[in-house]
């Protein structure tokens, strides 16, 4: 053979390695991506199944506690707030997950503050479907931080992959973004006061 064949074939044989590599790269970011929109998915659904719960928890306080009407009111329209928050999970970016965590934040702040009301009507604590609900809402919140541990997660695996070379280069030229993680609500890392 001769020496130019031999170098045209070295130099095709590379750039298919490099097209193959490349295209290999590209549908694991992709895949990754998806991982990641699909956890989001997730989690909307753990928050959603909250703001189904609270119409049925504020109903049943209702009934006990009708002159609570400013917490009642404060709890349905922190969920209105919350619900209208949404975030479009291909562009996740830390500000809007911030603004999304407030919105829950203060909801969850709210249903605090429900559930504290609740203290002062025996009759309430043992009514069975308040209870039922109660049960239901812990689940829901245990749900919710396992969800967003998870898409935390995922969000670190393709954040570390789109910042590795030589995966970094094609996702810059590809518009593959970094994810923004969930983070503790500000206070957190202080113990709550107890007093008897």
């Amino acid at each position: 053979m001769k020496r130019s064949t031999l170098i045209l074939l070295a130099v095709v044989a590379a750039v298919v390695i490099l097209v193959a590599g490349a295209i290999g790269q590209y549908n694991k970011l992709v895949v990754m991506d998806e991982q990641v929109n699909a956890q989001w998915a997730n989690v909307e659904n753990q928050y959603q199944r909250r703001a189904d719960l609270i119409p049925n928890l504020v109903a049943t306080v209702k009934g006990y506690a009708s002159h609570e009407k400013t917490t009642l009111e404060g709890v349905i329209s922190a969920r209105s707030r919350a619900t209208q928050v949404t975030i479009d999970p291909s562009n996740i970016t830390p500000e809007k997950l911030q603004e999304f965590q407030a919105a829950q934040g203060e909801l969850s702040s709210a249903l605090g503050r429900l559930l504290m009301i609740t203290e002062n009507y025996p009759d309430l604590k043992a009514n069975q479907n308040f209870r039922d609900l109660q049960v239901q809402l812990e689940g829901t919140e245990n749900r919710i931080a396992n969800e967003r541990t998870q898409f935390n997660n995922l969000a670190n695996g393709f954040n570390a992959v789109i910042r590795k070379f030589p995966a970094n280069i094609l996702a810059g030229m590809l518009g593959f973004d970094k994810k923004a993680y969930f983070e503790a609500e500000k206070g957190s890392e202080n113990a709550p006061t107890v007093e008897f």
